[in-house]
């Protein structure tokens, strides 16, 4: 059965329905999808089930694992985040000053602020300043959640999952550096933090060092792991484009005859969207990965 959606729908639909349904989407399970909406279970089921009726399909098969979309239920999907993006980008643009045409919302991990992120704004700015831009910090999981139920563009990160009705599209190769601020100490040593950047690089790290005790201090983003080694000296795995600035100040060194990793960067948006400005932005981030590149 085909689900075709118009935008006259919304009026029809409670947009927490909507929202609701994402949530789920999103999260896997009802229960999970309650926690994150702060409401009861009983809420999400009722939502779903007067949504449900209104499309006159079932949309979920729950299972001992959470809940899975039906075959009318994937196809929703891809209306759902169009729905909900259109208004979240309309009520955004509505409190906007007259000067702008309309704004977009990008969202990446940490390190891909550093230097790399704020160039692009900076850029971008620049070639369009009727653009509203909203940038925001987040690591996959969020990202990934943001981007399905429809609250963000465009997000970049180092290990996105597939997910229907979004495009992921690889941008460049970070080169990740084993840094230390005593490079006349023997590596490795109990000073060394381990960063978690991601199950490619946790696969790397294990075959190039197979026999490495675990780390004592570890974290969760490269950013932590530089304050704590300027902090109290010691060495990590970090970004050479993030860490350029230090190396050239003596304040970190390479690790002498240490691996270098390759850590694939990816952009995701929606695959469907015929937004031009978010087509704009795309373009922008692409000519921004060509740059990097040339700079690697």
């Amino acid at each position: 059965m085909d689900i075709n959606i118009d935008i006259s729908d919304i009026k029809q639909m409670d947009i927490e329905q909507i929202r609701t349904f994402l949530s789920v989407v999103a999260n896997g399970s009802f229960l999970e999808a309650a926690n994150r909406l702060y409401v009861t279970q009983s809420t999400v089921s009722t939502r779903i089930q007067r949504l449900e009726s209104y499309l006159g399909v079932t949309l979920f098969v729950r299972n001992r694992s959470g809940a899975a979309l039906t075959p009318p239920g994937q196809r929703f999907l891809r209306h759902a985040k169009s729905l909900l993006l259109t208004l979240e980008q309309a009520r955004h643009d509505i409190g906007l000053p007259s000067r702008f045409r309309a704004s977009i919302t990008v969202g990446t991990r940490i390190a891909l602020w550093e230097e790399l992120l704020p160039r692009w704004v900076g850029d971008m700015r620049r070639q369009a300043p009727d653009i509203s831009i909203r940038s925001q910090i987040g690591f996959e999981e969020d990202l990934m959640r943001a981007l399905i139920e429809g609250r963000m563009d465009v997000a970049i990160m180092y290990t996105p999952h597939h997910s229907p009705g979004l495009q992921i599209e690889h941008l460049f190769d970070e080169t990740l550096a084993l840094l230390t601020t005593d490079p006349d100490r023997p590596w490795p040593n109990d000073d060394y933090i381990y960063v978690d950047w991601g199950p490619a690089f946790y696969a790397l790290h294990n075959s190039h060092y197979p026999d490495l005790e675990s780390p004592s201090q570890m974290v969760n983003i490269g950013w932590l792991g530089v304050q704590l080694i300027i902090s109290n000296g010691g060495s990590c795995f970090l970004p050479v484009r993030m860490a350029e600035p230090l190396i050239q100040a003596k304040k970190l060194f390479h690790v002498p005859g240490s691996p270098r990793f390759r850590l694939p960067t990816y952009m995701v948006f929606p695959r469907d969207s015929a937004s031009l400005v978010l087509q704009q932005v795309l373009d922008s981030l692409r000519l921004l990965a060509k740059q990097q590149m040339a700079r690697s």
